[in-house]
């Protein structure tokens, strides 16, 4: 059983700090959003991650780390002074640059103390299936979430899902490969049955040696994607593949904001 949970919070924000003025702000969420902390978007009176967290919690995680960057006092100080959890233990890890998501991982290592964790994006909604059986998961694992699902319960347009990771899978049930920004070639060799990544992994400490032995992607980030391959690869460790015909929600730009928020209506948060 998986009780621990490692949130990377600590990206650029990039496209979320990109002005869109078909995009209606209120003053304050412009002001969030020009910082690109995606997590502390208001949504709904409160920040975007409290949504991810009280899922989090309601799935049977208790404790938790946030992967930050050094300029982050304003998430250290609403989640580890301001906001009083009753449900969950918050704690911090710095990733000092921003070098990709396996290199934010690996300052999580301590928090995860050797025991399995779940690793997930501050700037994703998870439906709840997909977190509670990675809670369940006695080994290795990755939620992989239905294309079709994604294209008809999401905020997410067509054309961005399309550039997702795609993963294929085992007869077994493991994970084969993990295959980044695949073309039309290969979505069309996998069929009907097409599962996409949305980072919702259920490691354990080999990914540590993964992510210190793998080389930068082409872009030179230290990606999640290869760190796992590396797991399955080079380490011979196999990774569970649980499919969830439910769509993830996606925080990216001003633009996700309305519909994130939208589709957020009537979730209770309790932290």
């Amino acid at each position: 059983m998986v009780n621990k949970a490692v949130i990377l919070a600590r990206g650029l924000g990039t496209r979320m700090r990109k002005q869109d003025d078909s995009a209606a702000l209120d003053d304050t969420t412009a002001r969030v959003a020009a910082t690109g902390v995606k997590a502390m978007i208001p949504t709904l009176g409160r920040p975007f991650m409290d949504f991810l967290l009280s899922t989090i919690a309601d799935a049977g995680y208790r404790q938790v780390c946030l992967v930050i960057g050094p300029e982050h006092a304003e998430v250290r100080e609403y989640y580890g002074k301001t906001l009083q959890a009753r449900r969950l233990e918050i704690e911090f890890a710095v990733q000092e640059k921003p070098l990709g998501t396996a290199d934010a991982v690996r300052p999580a290592e301590h928090f995860a103390g050797g025991e399995p964790f779940l690793m997930i994006n501050s700037d994703n909604f998870y439906p709840p299936e997909a977190l509670r059986r990675l809670h369940e998961s006695t080994a290795p694992a990755i939620a992989v979430f239905e294309r079709d699902a994604m294209l008809r319960g999401s905020n997410i347009a067509a054309d961005r899902i399309s550039k997702f990771s795609v993963v294929k899978i085992n007869d077994d049930g493991t994970m084969k490969q993990i295959i980044e920004k695949p073309d039309d070639a290969t979505l069309a060799a996998m069929g009907d049955e097409v599962y996409v990544s949305m980072n919702c992994w259920a490691f354990s400490a080999n990914i540590f040696k993964a992510c210190a032995a793998i080389k930068p992607s082409p872009r030179g980030e230290y990606e999640i994607t290869d760190a796992a391959q590396y797991c399955v690869d080079v380490l011979g460790e196999s990774l569970r593949v649980h499919r969830i015909s439910a769509p993830v929600l996606d925080l990216s730009s001003r633009g996700d904001i309305a519909s994130v928020t939208d589709k957020l209506r009537g979730i209770d948060v309790r932290l």
